[in-house]
């Protein structure tokens, strides 16, 4: 085929995937596969002139004028697309026939690189690379290329359909496909391994353990499933059984290093720190360039607290990539590390660079805005968080609209009356102790210093309330109308009872014997009611901070998953606000529930919070508490080596410089309680 008309149709879908029901879009696209090209564009044009941000016009149009041989007005609206939505992957793949078609091979590699990355299952890109890095003698990249493009050549049409759509979050329709195909077709592993995909992407992890433990029992040597298996368990916190699969997928294919790279995460995750460094240095060693490897390596050694290997670690990932933006911004996320004037130059030279990713791309920006912001330059500082937001932003499509309706949904569904009729549900025991809130807001410090009592055990951020609230939501539509928290009056006391011992019996993997145990889990404040009812015994303390510092210092996290409401001034704003209102509907239905500790008040006056928080706990007071500060113990958040020092209390009024900058999120805020004005 002739390299100008490859891809049209790409993953086995029809010309661009858009919007079926547009019917300019539809004809447009008929038009294109019948060849009328110039009646093509004609038609999106129109559309365009009273819709200029509509991204499937343009792809349309683009890919119109490359088959009518006007390649530059072909990359000129392939410009405009990817204005209005960086990620595009099929953009990204036109852009490459452009460039091919022009006689441009770097950049035509470049651009079907960037293709795949956004999308793996555009097999017409993978055949490009394919043909082009052969050509070019780059016989590593030919061979990868060529392993992606002959997975996708085997798969049936329909699988390669649903895999595009998952790459491009069309989550329902891949799944409605997927189902669809199993029903015709049988026990097909890699359907069953995409239906298990979209199962983890709803957060309906028990189904996908489910599908991947039937595929690795009709197929024991179908890896791939075995992969899929062992991280699936990792997710529901079977770290025990997820290294034993590990163990024996590692035994199946010896020598392959992303099994042991799996195969090391999951010691890791267990505690065997010794085992899994030993398993990344051995891969460091036989690869030195391999950056993710450095890069895990690197994230390890921060968690058990070897702050100068952790930064060797991420020096050697990005010498070995020097626009690898998760390094650069894993330095600057220790918090403590200092950039020097070269390490500045290297990441903004990187960060403009044509060829950098978007991915790479906003890690630099948030590296680099800690740098500037260590440097007291907070305009540019600024600058530079603000568009690592507004990029990560472009990516997430966050709304603010969504998670405001879920909030009211929670103060119309969890009245006095919803708790009343349901008294006596839930498991008794008190063991759990939830810290809640918004991230940035001190929870680590105070998960440290309960961590600290010889009677409680630290864990981490757990995710099972969230993933028991989404498994009561059901599969839907984002726009369909929720079903949790509204069905918890349906529930009864025996059904809430079991909630809460599955949710002590999923997270006895953390338990060494102790009294207590903490979940730390910010979000969890948005299911106060969930929590009660299944174990009414909980303590639930209330991690809050100034609401400009809290919410600035949001702002200027990049977050390694979740956190959306966190890229945008306002969004975080107005999440704060929401925050603070649903607390107080909190402690109106449930009065004496949560602990509400301020991180100004514990940097005041440690002491009196800890004795505080104990009394709360109903723990004796113990010395270590307050010396939080000498207890030995893995720390996997970004407040980790803040918490291995005395009280800290430089991060206070860090937003303070940028106050001019900050009049959005003043304004998301409104006139919150305990709010500095720093103009009085």
């Amino acid at each position: 085929m002739d390299a100008t008309k490859q891809g049209v149709a790409g993953a086995g879908t029809t010309i661009g995937d858009t919007a079926i029901g547009d019917a300019t879009i539809g004809e447009a696209r008929r038009l294109l596969q019948d060849g009328a090209f110039a009646k093509a564009a004609a038609a999106v044009e129109r559309l365009l002139a009273s819709e200029p941000g509509n991204v499937d016009a343009l792809y349309i149009l683009a890919v119109a004028q490359r088959y009518g041989g006007k390649l530059d007005e072909a990359r000129q609206t392939l410009e405009r697309l990817l204005d209005l939505e960086p990620a595009h992957a099929r953009a990204f793949q036109e852009q490459g026939h452009c460039h091919r078609a022009g006689g441009d091979v770097e950049l035509a590699i470049e651009a079907f690189d960037r293709a795949v990355a956004a999308n793996p299952a555009l097999i017409a890109s993978w055949r490009a690379l394919v043909e082009l890095n052969h050509a070019a003698g780059r016989r590593d990249a030919e061979a990868l290329a060529r392993n992606q493009f002959d997975w996708l050549d085997n798969l049936p049409p329909t699988l390669v359909s649903v895999a595009s759509f998952m790459h491009e979050g069309k989550l329902y329709k891949a799944e409605k496909l997927c189902r669809h195909f199993l029903q015709t077709n049988g026990h097909h592993l890699e359907a069953m391994r995409m239906l298990a995909e979209l199962g983890t992407r709803f957060q309906v992890l028990d189904e996908a353990e489910f599908i991947l433990e039937s595929c690795v029992a009709l197929e024991p040597e179908f890896h791939p499933g075995r992969f899929d298996y062992v991280n699936v368990l990792h997710k529901r916190q079977k770290f025990a059984e997820a290294l034993q699969q590990a163990d024996l997928l590692r035994r199946k294919a010896p020598g392959i290093p992303h099994f042991d790279m799996l195969f090391a995460n999951q010691n890791l995750a267990v505690g065997n720190f010794d085992v899994a460094l030993g398993i990344y240095d051995a891969l460091s060693a036989a690869k030195p360039d391999n950056h993710q490897v450095s890069l895990t390596r690197g994230h390890a050694l921060k968690t058990i607290g070897r702050h100068d290997d952790a930064v060797a670690a991420y020096r050697q990932a990005h010498d070995s990539k020097p626009d690898f933006g998760d390094a650069w911004w894993s330095l600057a996320n220790l918090k403590t590390y200092r950039f020097s004037d070269a390490e500045i130059s290297s990441m903004q030279a990187a960060e403009t660079a044509r060829t950098t990713s978007t991915v790479d791309r906003y890690h630099l920006c948030f590296a680099l805005g800690k740098a500037l912001e260590d440097r007291g330059d907070h305009a540019r500082s600024f600058g530079y968080y603000d568009t690592g937001n507004r990029l990560k932003r472009e990516e997430l499509r966050y709304d603010p609209a969504r998670i405001a309706a879920e909030m009211a949904a929670q103060k119309r569904a969890c009245t006095p009356e919803l708790f009343k009729a349901k008294r006596g549900s839930g498991a008794l025991a008190d063991d759990p102790i939830f810290i809640v809130g918004l991230p940035r807001a001190g929870s680590t410090l105070l998960e440290q210093i309960l961590a600290s009592h010889s009677q409680v055990e630290g864990t981490s951020e757990l995710p099972n309330i969230l993933a028991l609230a989404h498994r009561l939501d059901g599969r839907r539509r984002v726009d369909d109308e929720a079903i949790y928290p509204g069905n918890l009056a349906d529930l009864t006391v025996d059904e809430l009872t079991e909630f809460g011992e599955a949710y002590l019996r999923d997270t006895a993997i953390y338990r060494t014997g102790k009294l207590r145990f903490i979940d730390k889990m910010p979000n969890n404040f948005r299911h106060i009611g969930l929590i009660h009812l299944i174990l009414p015994n909980a303590r639930i303390i209330d991690a809050r901070r100034e609401p400009m510092a809290c919410c600035f210092s949001n702002f200027k996290q990049l977050f390694a998953e979740g956190q959306d409401f966190t890229y945008g001034l306002d969004a975080i704003g107005r999440y704060y606000a929401g925050y603070i209102d649903l607390m107080q509907h909190w402690d109106s239905v449930l009065p004496g529930k949560v602990l509400h500790v301020q991180y100004e008040d514990v940097v005041a006056d440690l002491e009196t919070q800890v004795r505080r928080l104990l009394d709360f706990c109903g723990l004796p007071f113990e010395r270590s508490c307050v010396d939080f500060h000498q207890t030995d113990r893995a720390v996997r958040t970004a407040s980790s080596e803040q918490v291995r020092q005395p009280i800290f209390r430089g991060g206070l009024d860090q937003w303070t410089p940028y106050d001019a900058f900050l009049a959005p999120l003043r304004a998301a805020l409104g006139a919150l309680p305990g709010m500095k004005d720093i103009t009085a």
